[in-house]
């Protein structure tokens, strides 16, 4: 399973060490890291994140304004070199609160706390998607979904039996399909990763189809079924 992270943090030397933190935990995707609250808000309305580490202490708005602000609210650990925020913190239900400078055997600990709960949640996760086509709703199991291919305004769910056409987006699916089944490899497919029969020069075979895999999708693929790229 990979946890989907971000970064917000406006110290260039602590950015540096959590990224550094990050790219050594194998499950930990980072998507994006931001200096500032306001760059991430954007970011947060239109990309699926698991986890945040937030610093408290920003300019313009402030890490727990931030979070007061989401509606749906991701896992978050903070990372401060403050701990009178503790206690306002923890109301707030985060995952961890980590004092700067903190070392990696601290880092890991938050992080597998915030691993252990994401995983228990996906356990109680519902297994299908309602997918609005034409003037109806239609329940599609994830088992059945092979892929969901861009169609100019258009969105193509093939499944077991059938084609589905949807106006709702890519970033509406990611949303609601689980990360560790399916995965986003070109900006035009997401593919089912039970589906793939194989993956040969930058092409993924599922069935009689065959998929593209671009460059910048490629790492996330390859990390998701635990194979390295190069």
């Amino acid at each position: 399973m990979l946890i989907n992270c971000i970064i917000i943090e406006d110290e260039p030397l602590a950015l540096k060490r959590t990224k550094e933190f990050v790219n050594q935990v194998s499950y930990l995707h980072l998507l994006e890291s931001f200096t500032n609250a306001f760059g991430a808000i954007g970011f947060l309305k239109t990309n699926k994140v698991d986890l945040i580490f937030l610093d408290i202490e920003m300019d313009g708005l402030t890490g727990i304004e931030l979070i007061e602000s989401l509606t749906f609210k991701p896992q978050i650990i903070i990372t401060t070199a403050y701990d009178k925020y503790a206690l306002k913190g923890f109301e707030l239900n985060v995952a961890d609160y980590l004092l700067k400078p903190f070392r990696f055997d601290r880092f890991l600990n938050a992080v597998e706390r915030v691993y252990d709960a994401i995983s228990k949640d996906k356990k109680e996760e519902k297994d299908f998607i309602f997918v609005k086509t034409e003037y109806r709703l239609e329940r599609i199991p994830f088992c059945d979904i092979y892929f969901i291919e861009g169609m100019g305004d258009y969105r193509n769910v093939q499944t077991n039996s059938k084609k589905i056409l949807t106006l709702q987006t890519f970033v509406d699916f990611e949303k609601e399909l689980p990360s560790n089944k399916f995965c986003r490899v070109h900006k035009s497919f997401i593919v089912a990763v039970d589906k793939i029969i194989s993956i040969e020069r930058n092409r993924i075979k599922i069935y009689d189809s065959l998929i593209p895999i671009s460059e910048s999708y490629k790492e996330r693929l390859y990390l998701l079924i635990g194979i390295k790229s190069n």
